[in-house]
């Protein structure tokens, strides 16, 4: 079942913050009723698309946070493992220079719950154990959550295909405009552009001016 329109699950977990402390209490409460969050799954540390997506949502962090929206990233590795990667510089393929937080779902189970995981557990009553079939590892998810909590896009990749980091921005501006105004954003909307009304004639008058 799809997350969207629901609250997002929420959690208190390890995490690394500014790009150097690790705290064990970290929680998305913290941002209900002050920001937005996009909360992005990766599969592992020291990989190789991984590094690029996350130094794409570095450089554009700036951008994010003009739109009061804060980013957090989440793999299953450690603490200790996030922490290593960030101390690695960019020309040896680490994440040096990183502050957003970047959480440790070494339970999986925050995976689960936002249904990235890779994989699923399977009970044999036969022989009375559990195991585990896929891979442990979760795909590149991307949720942006409103202030309120409650989910407002979905989107998961396979491994290796990277996103774009770039329209995720594009989806806060449609979200922000769509709160403000109420109208809502047609394809390919961008932010400046115009809107439309959510009614018959609405969207008559849209498709007769851009589409024809």
């Amino acid at each position: 079942m799809s997350l969207v329109g629901k609250k997002a699950p929420q959690f208190t977990v390890g995490a690394v913050i500014n790009g150097e402390e690790i705290v064990d209490n970290f929680s998305l409460d913290q941002y209900l009723g002050k920001k937005n969050i996009v909360l992005f799954f990766y599969p592992k540390d020291f990989t190789f698309v991984c590094p690029t997506e996350i130094h794409a949502f570095q450089a554009k962090l700036a951008e994010f946070e003009a739109r009061d929206t804060v980013v957090v990233g989440c793999s299953t590795d450690t603490e200790e493992t996030h922490l290593a990667w960030l101390n690695t510089p960019k020309d040896n393929g680490g994440i040096q220079g990183v502050t957003f937080p970047i959480i440790a779902d070494t339970s999986k189970v925050i995976s689960m719950n936002y249904d990235v995981l890779g994989g699923e557990y399977a009970f044999d009553n036969n022989t009375r154990t559990w195991s585990f079939n896929g891979s442990p590892v979760d795909y590149r998810g991307t949720f942006i959550i409103d202030k309120t909590g409650i989910v407002r896009h979905v989107s998961i990749n396979d491994g290796p295909l990277g996103r774009n980091i770039d329209e995720f921005i594009r989806l806060i501006d449609a979200q922000i405009h769509v709160e403000k105004f109420g109208e809502v954003c047609p394809a390919n909307w961008s932010e400046g552009e115009e809107a439309m009304t959510a009614t018959s004639e609405g969207v008559a008058s849209y498709l007769s001016k851009h589409l024809n």
